[in-house]
């Protein structure tokens, strides 16, 4: 636990100068992305802006609503000074500042596929100061486990003499890996948007999975707060990512032929119905 980090006689908290520094990476990497693919406009800046904003007050008031009897909540204003700084409730915002920044100004055009590479890398960074200030995980007996140094006076939620998981090195892999796989991905998926419908699906994914090595209180069913948040976005990704494949918008990110059987599925469809323009078959007359 590095809850201060020394920058000559400065003293900085930890987990606010990583957070920090991924969103000014994800910043840059957001702007080459749009200069790439000829989208750094006005629009594309101020869709950023909505995401900073929103992003702040999602994760700032995450925490607003943890509990289903409303009398033990706190209220907005403990919510936004002493919040969870949930990172869930913070792209949630910050998908709610883009969309609303965007109809503000009425910008039509999907910005989500700028911002996928962007938000992977910034997580990535950003995951370094949860794991340099929280507890870790669940207690785990893989040979990887981790254990709070014994320097540190109090660790919440930290067992003590035990190993645990370190669930937030498995969600930096997992960003890192989703940011190469993005930039991979992005000349093989042309559709605008399908990108970022990706990587909130696999991200939901791994989310939900890594729960489990978390250690974070369950609530019911043995699943975590953030796993019932989940849950809807898992049924809906699902959904939306049918709906893709069945229309053709991942042939070339599969190496399929766009003139496949699946790719055409909806052709079949509207091809089942004869036009009216269909000449009749010739009549046989029987003899």
């Amino acid at each position: 636990m590095i809850p201060e980090l020394r920058i000559g006689g400065l003293a900085v908290p930890t987990h606010g100068f990583f957070v920090g520094l991924g969103v000014i990476l994800a910043s840059v990497v957001f702007v080459l992305e749009a200069r790439r693919r000829g989208a750094l406009r006005e629009e594309s800046l101020v869709a950023v802006t909505g995401a900073l904003v929103g992003g702040a007050i999602g994760m700032r008031l995450s925490g607003w609503a943890e509990h289903l009897d409303p009398s033990l909540n706190p209220s907005l204003l403990e919510a936004w000074m002493f919040g969870s700084r949930s990172i869930l409730g913070g792209l949630t915002g910050a998908y709610a500042g883009v969309l609303i920044a965007k109809r503000l100004i009425g910008y039509r055009e999907k910005t989500g596929d700028l911002f996928a590479p962007a938000v992977a890398l910034g997580m990535a960074v950003g995951r370094i100061g949860c794991f340099l200030t929280e507890a870790p995980g669940r207690p785990t007996s893989l040979p990887w486990g981790i254990h709070a140094p014994a320097s540190v006076p109090e660790c919440p939620g930290c067992l003590a003499g035990q190993a645990m998981h370190p669930s937030f090195l498995y969600e930096i892999a997992f960003q890192l890996a989703a940011f190469g796989a993005l930039l991979w991905a992005r000349g093989r998926v042309s559709r605008p948007g399908e990108l970022f419908t990706l990587y909130v699906a696999a991200y939901a994914v791994f989310r939900f999975a890594v729960e489990f090595t978390r250690a974070n209180e369950t609530v019911w069913l043995d699943l975590t707060r953030p796993q019932w948040f989940i849950i809807p976005g898992l049924v809906l990704v699902a959904i939306r990512l049918r709906y893709g494949y069945r229309h053709g918008f991942y042939d070339r990110l599969l190496g399929r032929s766009p003139e496949s059987p699946d790719s055409r599925i909806h052709h079949e469809e509207e091809s089942a119905t004869p036009s009216a323009w269909t000449p009749a078959a010739p009549r046989q007359e029987i003899s």
